[in-house]
């Protein structure tokens, strides 16, 4: 790791001394690409460069222990293991910059959300659910669509599909995919029991065509005329659009646009991120230790999180997280949920990244 870190120390310096060359600075597309690198490993470089100074100021206080005494030597004692404990979470944020990360994580997503056990009450938390992301979209001033709704009469959704593009959107949301479960009283609800409903989330990370590469022969495009809202001219063209990816049988249906290429485009772009989630999970399978560094296993069949009404409660169980600020969370309150399970991702990392250091 030193090694490594050391390498990276030389190169800063010899990108810092580029950028302090006029022939550089005058070429423009030079210096940004430069600056650019130099910027990347600034972070490791500085807290590298702190680490070694707390070693010589360890080395040095561990001396003037060994020649003093009475005060004076506890007083360098004490200094000491301060030092000793500072080095020691200097080491282990190093760990975190350099352990790889998820090649993934600068994706823009797609969430599908769909209610599952409970009826009625499952699709009004689904509703509740799509509301949560969009307004943590919004917050983050990152840009949400909504690809495609199906919605039920008294309210909420049977299954909504969100597209949120913004820098780390999956890096951020890529933990919410599993079950999330609800207990709370039905407004429906005589006798005012608590009922338990459920809905499943999937985060997909987007998918270009140079990411999958969809061969136009494998799939089989079909349209129809449009049953949902929209107007009379959706009802009356085919502008719904279904398409077929014949070799996984994946289907795709669009209907919400009015234009059928803007369906037909919609569809595509749920279709690649199907296709690229689904090549992920095979390579996962094939590659065991690969679980290690995810926090659970995104399956829709995982029940993730409960969000309790009756207690103002929403507790995370694959991390053992839990706030009582239920509205503030529904309302896309998220970066705290967020950082717990990226903090809990990064650690789950580093072990296994120890690991295999420890192995090889």
């Amino acid at each position: 790791m030193f090694d490594k870190l050391d390498q990276l120390d030389a190169r800063y310096r010899d990108l810092e001394a580029q950028l302090a060359d006029p022939a550089v600075a005058s070429d423009r597309g030079r210096y940004v690409a430069v600056a650019k690198q130099h910027a990347e490993i600034a972070d490791v470089v500085a807290l590298y460069r702190e680490w070694r100074e707390a070693g010589g100021n360890l080395d040095a206080a561990l001396e003037m222990a060994a020649e003093s005494e009475g005060d004076d030597h506890r007083q360098f004692v004490q200094e000491s293991e301060q030092l000793a404990a500072r080095r020691a979470a200097l080491e282990n944020e190093l760990k975190l910059l350099l352990i790889p990360t998820d090649p993934l994580d600068d994706k823009d997503v797609i969430i599908e959300i769909r209610a599952a056990a409970g009826g009625d009450e499952a699709g009004l938390f689904a509703g509740e659910l799509e509301e949560m992301y969009l307004r943590y979209a919004q917050r983050q001033r990152w840009k949400a669509q909504v690809l495609s709704e199906s919605t039920q009469g008294i309210g909420g959704v049977k299954e909504a599909i969100v597209e949120i593009a913004g820098r780390g959107a999956y890096a951020h949301l890529k933990h919410e995919s599993g079950v999330h479960r609800v207990q709370r009283v039905p407004a429906t609800e005589s006798q005012g029991r608590i009922h338990t409903s459920t809905a499943s989330v999937a985060v997909l990370p987007t998918a270009e065509e140079v990411d999958v590469e969809v061969d136009p022969g494998d799939l089989r495009i079909d349209v129809y005329r449009s049953s949902g809202p929209g107007g009379q001219s959706v009802n009356t063209t085919d502008s719904a659009v279904r398409i077929t990816h014949l070799p996984t049988g994946l289907v795709v249906a669009c209907q919400d646009e009015k234009s059928q290429h803007q369906n037909r485009d919609k569809a595509m772009r749920i279709l690649r991120a199907r296709l690229l989630q689904a090549e992920q999970e095979r390579h996962a399978k094939e590659r065991a230790d690969e679980r290690k560094g995810q926090i659970g296993t995104g399956d829709r069949s995982e029940k993730i999180r409960t969000y309790n009404f009756p207690q103002s409660r929403v507790t995370d169980h694959r991390i053992g997280f839990t706030s009582h600020d239920l509205a503030d969370v529904l309302s896309g309150e998220l970066d705290y949920v967020v950082a717990a399970l990226r903090q809990a991702e990064r650690e789950a990392r580093l072990t296994a990244w120890q690991e295999e250091e420890g192995a090889a």
